[in-house]
């Protein structure tokens, strides 16, 4: 199976691929659904598609807004310029997109969005028929009805589902809450999140006056969903007849991205039986280190029914590690990682590092200096530069974080079907 990973900037690519992906997917700065990423200028586009190229990764472009009458005006040139760049395929949700992207790219290969919906197998023959290569099927379904869909289209139609990442209330993100609460449209991009919002009670005569609506002691949050997780279940996904493994999350960090790619891809390598993959414990441990709310298997197991299972959580994330630095190379004088400082650290602080390859190492901050030499106590300014020893050879990708003093959350069962 792929595995795909979000790349919402640069370097989210460049984190994504150093960590193990197959395939990344991002967008320019305009038609994709997630306006709030840096996303890619054409320039960044071709830079990132040839990096990406060069190191055996396939690059997807989204191009999965609902488009309006205004949106074809520059539409034809944007899509002939990223095909020009070498992306290996759109992914579409609008019929009308699809048919202008056939027209003006016909090399480049059709994925349908989720957005389009698409839960049965007439739909994805519908598709098929049209040109498209994957079907980006609806987060809503079971792996017992991607099964059965599986079994009823052409075999030369991949099927691509979220195993990753941020869930939607609204029927795999075909929301309106937004354009009507905030003026921004979800489904050209610009959602303001109102379902992760803290709602209460307000009486038409005492305005300014509200009143709690308490789920818990934290306030209520009933359109608020969990975040899915499936890195303990790849198997099943595999034998449901998943061509694609997602990873949602072009809107997060670089961090995020080197993190999830390189679980799933260590439970990938653990299900072709290749050495030094880990457990599902040493997996779940990495993906605790994200910011996330509490994890779920989504509908894969079933429609999540039970009320308290539903909305027992909240709005607030859950942040595990803090990255504190970026290592950028290494100093020919003294063999020291040249590191960008992100978050305040010292000497004597105990810090993990995360490296693209092997197993995230926890060491003790010695001999720290600033960039000319001079020893330093703690590295204080964000995006200053700073240099320490570490206790293997660490590549220009790799991340060092401080750690909570609590353990991970075990991988959930197959049976957890909360949202």
């Amino acid at each position: 199976m792929e595995l795909l990973s979000p790349a919402g900037s640069p370097d989210r690519l460049r984190a994504a691929v150093a960590y193990g992906a197959d395939a990344v997917y991002l967008a320019g700065t305009r038609y994709g659904l997630r306006a709030s990423s840096a996303n890619f200028t054409p320039e960044d586009l071709a830079e990132g598609a040839a990096f990406a190229h060069a190191r055996g990764v396939k690059v997807f472009l989204a191009l999965n807004i609902l488009a309006h009458p205004s949106d074809f005006q520059e539409l034809r040139s944007f899509v002939r310029d990223a095909a020009a760049c070498g992306v290996d395929a759109c992914i579409v949700s609008d019929p009308g997109v699809f048919t202008l992207a056939r027209e003006e790219a016909p090399g480049v290969a059709l994925h349908v969005s989720t957005q389009a919906s698409v839960v049965n197998a007439r739909a994805c023959r519908f598709w098929h028929a049209q040109g498209a290569k994957r079907i980006v099927l609806a987060r809503e379904l079971t792996l017992a009805e991607i099964a059965e869909i599986r079994a009823d289209i052409p075999d030369d139609l991949e099927l691509e589902t979220f195993v990753h990442g941020s869930m939607c209330i609204a029927h795999s993100g075909r929301c309106l809450l937004s354009a009507a609460m905030a003026g921004r449209d979800a489904n050209r991009g610009r959602c303001a999140q109102p379902c992760r919002w803290k709602y209460a009670l307000v009486e038409e005569k005492r305005p300014g006056e509200s009143f709690p609506v308490e789920q818990d002691g934290q306030g209520t949050y009933i359109l608020n969903s969990r975040d899915l997780c499936m890195v303990a279940h790849l198997e099943e996904m595999r034998r449901a007849g998943v061509t694609s493994l997602k990873i949602e999350g072009r809107a997060k960090s670089a961090f995020y991205a080197a993190v999830t790619t390189k679980a799933y891809r260590m439970a990938l390598d653990a299900l072709e039986g290749k050495p030094g993959a880990g457990t599902p414990d040493d997996w779940m441990e990495l993906l605790e280190r994200t910011s996330h709310r509490p994890f779920s298997t989504g509908f894969y197991y079933g429609a999540p029914m039970d009320d308290a299972q539903v909305h027992a959580t909240d709005a607030d994330y859950l942040r595990e590690a803090d990255v504190v630095g970026n290592v950028v190379g290494t100093d020919p004088s003294s063999g020291f990682a040249r590191v960008v400082v992100r978050n305040r650290f010292g000497r004597g602080e105990r810090l993990s590092l995360l490296r693209p390859k092997g197993g995230p190492l926890e060491f003790m901050v010695e001999g720290l200096t600033d960039a000319e030499g001079l020893l330093l106590q703690t590295a204080l300014h964000p995006l200053s530069e700073v240099r320490l020893p570490l206790p293997v050879p660490a590549d220009a990708d790799s991340f060092l974080t401080r750690l909570p003093r609590r353990a991970a959350t075990p991988a959930s069962s197959g049976g957890d079907q909360t949202l």
